[in-house]
């Protein structure tokens, strides 16, 4: 029989961050002869990527963040061997001060509520035994003996789930006309592409929880009535790719995929199929296109993947995030999940939470949150006392929401209303030093180079709203530009063959729509508001300042001069209006001219 742990010591967001701190961890239980009562286990993702590397003890709770190699004694010993709490490596509260030592009581952590990430950092994910004993598999043991193909497509509509990829397409109507498709061969194609900025939800399901994305294809399989799946990622995600193949390889061993799958008389199994990253790469038909071996481009889509993908053959592609979620409702039933979310989005969605705010990380909240809860609770406000000015939710192509929007609830019908879209889940918080049109500029040349070039008003259109936002913030604007930068924006939308093109002119047009003082105080007062646009700013030195000298040692070019608890000043002709100093000085005394 095997010997009960008296702890498990979950390490979670590792990477690149303390190579040395799970081998620390391990020899320092082995020396203290602890090795027999204490498990150390590398988990996946948690999402509390500001906090990291954290660790988890269980059964207790307790939680630690930034825990480094140099922790490792004092936290066995206080921690392991007696049984006391390392405060000065538990979360402080950014607001409070306060420290939380249990993860459950950390807002972060219990104002979410996780189905898709539901095993994230709490399992090792190379593990089928593992996710076995967390309930893996059940949901597809209970599909091929108790159900037919077309009562779990009913279930699957009853629940209302939607593609957790963009689009937002209905799950239930995709696999149902998969599987009324003709032909004898069919294809589940899983999509694990990712390509927007700052968004790695995908990356780190791939990563923590691999099995149940596995699970949710075969339940899919059985579903549309096919035979072989292909597993789509990008090359750059090595252990997406290593974790996913320990998967596939422990499932077919265990009778999961192969011939005659629990002896059900179903066959299906899957492979891998690597890519090259690009933001385009991740549409349905790009992805189609990059398993046959050809270039991640996309083509019209008149005639339905489901009717004709990959190799002319009708496939059913799924986002990662919709298929880890199948078993759940297979297993709680469809009302179980419609009793979560709003009225037309179900569910929950997983946010990837970046920019100008003190918690980020990846949150999965109930569909038709506000995002005041989620700036202000989970991601606990805004770093340094700053002003919130807006919220991009929905990626590049996404849109900007203002301050009067903050209690909006965040669906798919709301969100689009309002010039945004709820898109992969990428949210960028800007606070008042935030120049939106520099970030509107930023994301048009991310656009633009992603932009594949098969279609004319995305390949010559973004470039030249580029160019038309480049001249204004350098301050070569002119009144007439707005027009230009909104019908041209309209008619890219309109007439783009894929979603990148349709979506593209988002950011433009949402900030002319809420923020259109900004676009004239660039281009009428020849000011950045933010003061970021360097031909817009002069950076003065006001009655604040305390002559502390922290922004003269910070300073790159030695333009800042004084004596020490004196005023300072800034020479103008060495200024390269970098903001460091702004940046740097706790008394806000560095203003914009």
């Amino acid at each position: 029989m095997a010997e009960r742990h008296r702890a498990d010591v979950l390490v979670s967001c590792l990477h690149d961050r303390a190579p040395d701190l799970l081998p620390a961890l391990r020899q320092e239980i082995e020396q203290r002869g602890l090795a027999g009562e204490v498990r150390v286990i590398e988990a996946g993702c948690r999402g509390f990527c500001s906090m990291g590397p954290v660790l988890l003890i269980e059964p207790d709770g307790t939680f630690y963040v930034g825990v480094q190699a140099a922790d490792v004694p004092e936290l066995v010993e206080e921690t392991l061997v007696k049984g006391r709490v390392v405060e000065r490596l538990t979360y402080r509260e950014p607001t409070t001060r306060k420290r939380i030592p249990r993860y459950e009581d950390i807002p972060f952590h219990s104002k979410q509520q996780r189905i898709v990430l539901r095993h994230c950092g709490l399992i090792n994910p190379t593990s089928i035994e593992e996710y076995i004993a967390v309930g893996g598999y059940q949901a597809l043991g209970k599909v091929l003996t108790e159900m037919t193909p077309e009562q779990v497509i009913e279930e699957i509509k009853r629940s209302g789930l939607r593609g957790r990829g963009g689009a937002g397409f209905p799950t239930g109507r995709k696999w149902e006309a998969a599987r009324k498709a003709h032909g004898d061969i069919k294809y589940v194609v899983v999509n694990g592409d990712e390509g927007d900025p700052n968004c790695f939800m995908d990356r780190a399901l791939m990563e923590a929880d691999p099995h149940s994305i596995l699970e949710g294809a075969i339940i899919a399989a059985y579903a549309i009535g096919a035979q072989h799946g292909f597993f789509y990622i990008p090359f750059e995600h090595t252990l997406s790719i290593k974790n996913v193949r320990t998967a596939i390889e422990q499932a077919r061993e265990y009778g999961f995929l192969g011939q005659n799958i629990l002896g059900a008389g179903f066959d299906f199994d899957m492979e891998v199929r690597i890519g090259a990253h690009c933001f385009v790469g991740g549409e349905s038909t790009a992805v189609m296109a990059a398993i046959e071996g050809r270039a991640s481009e996309p083509r019209s889509k008149y005639v339905h993947t489901t009717e004709k993908g990959v190799y002319n053959r009708p496939s059913c592609l799924n986002n990662v995030k919709t298929l880890s979620v199948v078993p759940e409702i297979i297993l709680r039933g469809a009302d179980w999940y419609t009793g979560i979310g709003t009225e037309t989005s179900k569910g929950t969605a997983v946010f990837s939470l970046a920019g100008k705010v003190n918690n980020v990380g990846l949150v999965e909240v109930p569909m038709g949150i506000t995002p005041r809860e989620l700036i202000f609770e989970i991601g606990g406000g805004i770093p340094n006392k700053r002003r919130f000015k807006a919220l991009q939710i929905g990626g590049p192509s996404g849109g900007f929401l203002p301050e009067s929007l903050l209690d909006m609830p965040m669906d798919y019908e709301t969100l689009d209303q309002a010039g945004a879209m709820m898109g992969t889940g990428g949210v960028i918080v800007a606070d008042d030093r935030t120049c939106l049109l520099d970030t509107v500029k930023f994301f048009l040349e991310f656009l633009q180079e992603e932009s594949c070039g098969k279609c004319t008003p995305c390949r010559e259109g973004l470039p030249q709203l580029h160019r038309i936002l480049s001249r204004i913030v350098e301050g070569r604007g002119e009144p007439a530009d707005l027009e230009t930068l909104e019908s041209l924006g309209r008619a890219i939308q309109i007439t783009s063959l894929c979603g990148l093109g349709k979506t593209a002119p988002n950011p433009v047009l949402s900030t002319l729509r809420y923020f259109r003082d900004e676009y004239l105080a660039h281009i009428e007062q020849k000011k950045c508001p933010a003061g970021v646009c360097k031909a817009l700013v002069t950076f003065v030195i006001n009655e604040k300042c305390t002559g502390c000298g922290v922004c003269a040692r910070k300073c790159p070019q030695n333009a800042i001069s004084g004596e020490l608890k004196q005023a300072h000043v800034i020479n103008q002709s060495l200024c390269i209006k970098c903001g460091v100093c702004r940046d740097a000085c706790k008394f806000d005394a560095i203003s914009v001219a």
